[in-house]
């Protein structure tokens, strides 16, 4: 990687010169970390210039067109407790189109009970915490009663961690469990059945500090910060339409199929970002891009170990497509247990379709799957939806497809918390944003949102801007 003249000591970047006030900004990206962070400069009065390298913004969670339906390429969910999410929904005017329920209820099947004897349910009631789960929990047929009421004192225990232990990340969340009593039926039907959709990771997998981060906030902070919220029209309409129109709203130049190709110090101590027909000069950039990229990009000297970012692990998500000719699912969506299915999700009314229902299977931890041919997930996954609907044993099958995303997420094992970097870098006026850097949340939304916004902070700071407009969820990452 070339630099501009002066800027090497050593192998390491020298110091150059405090940033001018105001000044333009670029963010290469253009997923919810990099939309949120042009947002948030823009909103304090910096220009900004916003890059992305595919045809469309929103990252990880888009829209695509199959014939009439409009398909996301998989179902994306969010709880109360997402704060920042929330906000980058009303900031864009979307809040209305992503409600949440009105209060936590998950339908869980479990095919290995007797049919009729098949349905629980995760709900909450209007009491204090822990209170409000109490009753769920003491009818939840899927767990025996000793089971239970180990499950209560477990997250009790959960409650009492202190999540800015370092040593936290250091251990798996199985062995956690396992020495709080928790029965392998336990870590299956319940503390799997949230962990590996919040997490991308089965317990045994999954950093204790993540895991608990997860539970305590969303099941122990307050009594509604699970409820479960989720887009009633397709991902595209709110990432990339929505957050386009306040991009534009907010004067941030936006440019889609434009790949940066090398960024360097100028002569002047900004920044040259390279694009294929154009060299942009700015006063600070934010790389809101996934790990390996942000690693192929950064300049020699501005992380301490940037081959840490290399060993954040990625895991995969499977989406399974069915359309059925008929209605075969009464609720909005379910969990399943006793099956390979993990969530059902009705995408009937988002996708657009008139006729029949539409369903979308959300496969995480899908290591086993990801590259398997549609034919064989066809053939293994309609008859475990006969298992679970029996509406379905006499429609017909419209429409069978699948969607991959091989690095959904970071994979939230022990030891990735000091893999994930801060904002800030050692390089002035360069800062890091991404769902896979040191927000403390695991790779959701929420994360993505939150770092976008700590990316922002920082440099708003060293562009001689207030920070007086960021959201109040915000806390910069070291």
């Amino acid at each position: 990687m070339t630099h501009g003249n002066g800027t090497r000591d050593g192998g390491r970047l020298a110091d150059v010169s405090a940033v001018r006030p105001g000044g333009h900004a670029v963010v290469v990206g253009g997923g919810l970390a990099g939309v949120t962070a042009a947002l948030a400069l823009a909103d304090a009065g910096v220009r900004v210039t916003l890059l992305e390298g595919r045809p469309r913004l929103g990252g990880l969670a888009f829209s695509f067109q199959r014939g009439d339906l409009t398909v996301d390429n998989g179902q994306h969910v969010y709880l109360r407790c997402c704060t920042a999410y929330r906000w980058f929904l009303e900031r864009i005017g979307g809040t209305a189109l992503a409600p949440v329920q009105e209060r936590l209820d998950v339908p869980v099947v479990d095919l290995a009970r007797p049919e009729g004897r098949r349905l629980g349910r995760l709900r909450r009631d209007a009491l204090p915490v822990p209170l409000h789960l109490g009753r769920s929990l003491a009818t939840y047929p899927h767990l025996s009663l000793a089971d239970r009421a180990r499950v209560g004192r477990a997250a009790l225990a959960l409650k009492g961690l202190d999540l800015t232990d370092p040593a936290l990340d250091t251990q798996d969340f199985g062995s956690w469990l396992a020495a709080h009593g928790q029965s392998a039926r336990a870590v299956e039907a319940l503390w799997d059945l949230v962990g590996v959709a919040t997490l991308n990771a089965v317990a045994g997998d999954a950093s204790l500090g993540l895991a608990a981060m997860v539970f305590k906030t969303g099941l122990l902070s307050d009594p509604g910060a699970a409820d479960i919220g989720w887009a009633r029209v397709p991902l595209g309409e709110l990432h990339d339409r929505l957050a386009r129109k306040a991009l534009d709203s907010a004067g941030v130049r936006t440019e889609v199929r434009t790949r940066v190709t090398s960024l360097r110090v100028n002569d002047h101590g900004g920044w040259s970002v390279q694009v294929p027909d154009e060299t942009l000069e700015a006063d600070a950039v934010v790389l809101a891009v996934p790990q390996r990229e942000a690693h192929d990009l950064l300049p020699a000297g501005a992380l301490d170990a940037p081959g840490e970012l290399l060993e954040i692990g990625t895991a995969p998500i499977l989406n399974i497509h069915v359309v059925y000719d008929r209605k075969v699912l009464a609720t909005p969506f379910l969990a399943a247990l006793g099956t390979p299915v993990q969530w059902v999700f009705d995408r009937t009314d988002a996708s657009g379709l008139k006729d029949g229902q539409y369903l979308a299977l959300s496969q995480s931890t899908a290591q086993d799957e990801i590259d398997e041919p549609v034919a064989a997930l066809r053939e293994r996954y309609l008859p475990e939806l006969e298992r679970l609907l029996p509406r379905t044993r006499g429609a017909e099958v419209k429409d069978f497809f699948v969607t991959r995303e091989r690095a959904a997420t970071f994979a939230p094992a022990p030891g990735v918390g000091r893999l994930r970097p801060g904002a800030r870098t050692k390089a002035p006026g360069l800062y890091l944003a991404g769902a896979w850097t040191a927000t403390g949340w695991p790779a959701t939304m929420e994360s993505a949102v939150r770092s976008g916004v700590g990316a922002a902070g920082a440099a708003l700071g060293a562009l001689g801007r207030s920070r007086g407009l960021l959201p109040d969820f915000f806390e910069e990452a070291a």
